[in-house]
């Protein structure tokens, strides 16, 4: 991976994958940045891997998956929460969060099958809070989506509890993707290397990050030991095609069949 310009996330839910990723891979450039400008980076040549949305595996062909290290989770992720001010049947429009792909196609996905609902799109920028929109509903991912939320909702779903309990899968987030024709070496050794040394520091990065996300160590420690999942096994991969093949049927992803 000598001299590879590597894309990271700066969520809490990523930091276990690259935590480590310095130390077993000194000669990489790690570049910190949102999922959205993350994908951005990849596709415009100036990041050869990067840490993605799930979604953007599927919107080019050409990208390959590099690892078994992914972010996941089978059940309540509590940092991609969505809220609605007013009942499922009457929303018309939705704020989705700027640094979202992934959560915003799933948003999406579960309000068409599930209620018919294609409401009207809207962006909440970094920086905004739900006060700031007058969205029927809105969404919230990564750290600012794990914090608490004031205002009256007529409901609040967390979308990975949404998801594991309507599809019966869990869900990927995001995964290590490469653009074509990078020479990739040992990659998928030295990102495997980095997850397996960074879940075991858990304590560690929840305690470093707390200040940084806002909420206490242990709530931190909570949500990276108990919500999420770093291993791309063959439930996750059959989530994963479940959540493609839904993305086909809404029009998020370009069928590359």
């Amino acid at each position: 991976m000598n001299g590879l310009r590597v894309g990271a996330v700066t969520y809490l839910n990523a930091r276990p994958l690259w935590f480590c990723l310095s130390e077993v891979a000194p000669d990489i450039q790690i570049i910190v940045d949102l999922p959205s400008r993350l994908a951005n980076g990849l596709a415009e040549g100036r990041l050869d891997i990067a840490l993605i949305p799930s979604i953007e595996y599927f919107r080019r062909p050409g990208y390959t998956i590099v690892s078994d290290a992914c972010v996941s989770c089978d059940g309540p992720v509590r940092s991609v929460m969505f809220y609605s001010r007013v009942p499922v049947d009457r929303i018309r429009t939705l704020a989705l969060d700027e640094g979202s792909r992934t959560s915003a196609a799933l948003a999406r996905i579960l309000l068409a099958e599930r209620f018919g609902l294609y409401p009207e799109l809207k962006t909440l920028p970094i920086g905004s809070s739900l006060e700031d929109s007058d969205a029927d509903a809105a969404m919230l991912i990564g750290d600012r989506g794990m914090r608490p939320v004031e205002g009256n909702f007529e409901f609040i779903w967390d979308l990975g509890n949404e998801w594991s309990q309507w599809a019966g899968l869990p869900f990927v987030f995001a995964m290590w993707i490469a653009r074509p024709h990078v020479a990739l070496g040992n990659a998928d050794e030295l990102l495997a290397a980095a997850r397996d040394q960074g879940t075991k520091r858990l304590a560690e990065i929840a305690r470093l990050e707390s200040p940084n996300v806002g909420l206490p160590e242990a709530e931190c420690l909570s949500y990276l030991r108990d919500n999420l999942a770093f291993r791309l096994g063959q439930r996750e991969r059959e989530g994963l095609e479940a959540f493609h093949g839904l993305a086909g049927r809404h029009g998020l992803v370009v069928d590359s069949g």
